[in-house]
């Protein structure tokens, strides 16, 4: 790069440069690795199969073999390196749904309309596509199944940490509001063979989380109902749990929101916040952060956050109890 004596123009280039990242999107979009996952192939090959352009296609192919994505011979048959394994469905790191575009990745585009969003504070998704996150989703029952499954996948994940974070079995009757697929309700239930439980969610969500139960053979001891967050919630519980739901929401929303638990929770239950934000509440994720400004609106927060939040809420906060690369913030009746 002319001009460039110390590399800097083009390292800020390398970073600024969006034809990487989209290229490795439309391919994990049209599922080019599992295609490649049982040979070499051509892009002549590939093109009907993933429904492209012969050219188009070889030319995208191409610009990732020499970025190391893929590999090609001197035949024009590309196969699977190293780095592109994660692209493959059946990849334990479950990445290439996330960077489906036409899928769970279709909010990463809201990026492109950055700016609306700091210009303004409010998400850049409606800009893109129309309308709120939210809505576009439940208007697509298969991107909605693929962004559950996710969702529950991830909670996976973090479930041991949060299963030995807290005593939940003091709670007695544990209410996990917006739940998903009841697959963070499952394990705790698990680990503690006292505790009852409930998943509110939206119906096809409350639906997944009976199966879930029913598969786990916990039916007896937890249920699923449907309902918003934004509605009163079943009261009398002796825990209400919030896990990775309030990032998804401006100050506004999550007031509301805590305000359903406060008043579901009355004098004796407790309030359970658990975000991405390391095991002692005050390390917000940078990168998620700007994601939550630009899709939802929305924002990442540490625990002086939720506190201040929860105040306006009629809650009082207790403790932080670290749970892996989660913090569980415990919030009663002020």
């Amino acid at each position: 790069m002319l001009g460039d004596k110390d590399g800097t123009a083009a390292k800020l280039w390398s970073m600024a440069n969006l034809g990487t990242p989209m290229a490795v999107r439309v391919a994990a979009t049209l599922r080019i690795a599992d295609h490649l996952a049982s040979g070499a192939r051509t892009a002549a090959e590939l093109a009907p199969v993933v429904r492209a352009d012969p050219d188009a296609l070889e030319r995208l192919l191409r610009y990732l073999a020499v970025r190391g994505v893929f590999s090609r011979d001197e035949q024009g048959r590309y196969t699977l390196t190293p780095l592109a394994e994660p692209l493959r469905e059946d990849h334990p790191a479950g990445v290439r749904a996330w960077f489906d575009i036409e899928g769970s990745g279709r909010g990463e585009l809201s990026f492109v309309e950055l700016l609306h969003s700091v210009r303004t504070g409010e998400a850049a998704f409606p800009v893109r596509y129309g309308r709120p996150f939210w809505d576009d989703l439940a208007a697509d029952p298969g991107r909605t199944e693929s962004f559950n499954k996710l969702l529950g996948a991830d909670v996976a994940a973090r479930a041991p940490g949060i299963v030995a974070g807290y005593d939940w079995a003091s709670t007695g009757h544990l209410v996990d509001v917006g739940g998903g697929n009841g697959a963070l309700l499952t394990a705790l239930l698990t680990a503690n063979p006292d505790l009852r439980g409930t998943v509110v969610d939206l119906p096809e969500a409350a639906q997944t989380a009976k199966e879930t139960f029913a598969e786990a053979g916990l039916d007896d001891r937890a249920d699923a109902i449907a309902g918003s967050f934004f509605d009163p919630l079943p009261p009398g519980a002796g825990g209400y749990l919030l896990s990775l739901i309030l990032h998804d929401w401006d100050d506004s929303s999550t007031v509301a929101i805590l305000r359903r638990c406060a008043e579901a929770a009355g004098d004796t239950g407790s309030v359970f916040v658990i975000e991405s934000i390391g095991s002692s509440g005050d390390t917000p994720h940078t990168g998620m952060d700007l994601r939550m400004l630009c899709v939802y609106g929305a924002k990442e927060r540490d625990v002086a956050d939720f506190t201040e939040l929860a105040a306006r809420s009629g809650l009082r906060f207790v403790a932080v109890h670290p749970a892996g690369p989660s913090a569980i913030i415990e919030f009663t009746a002020a």
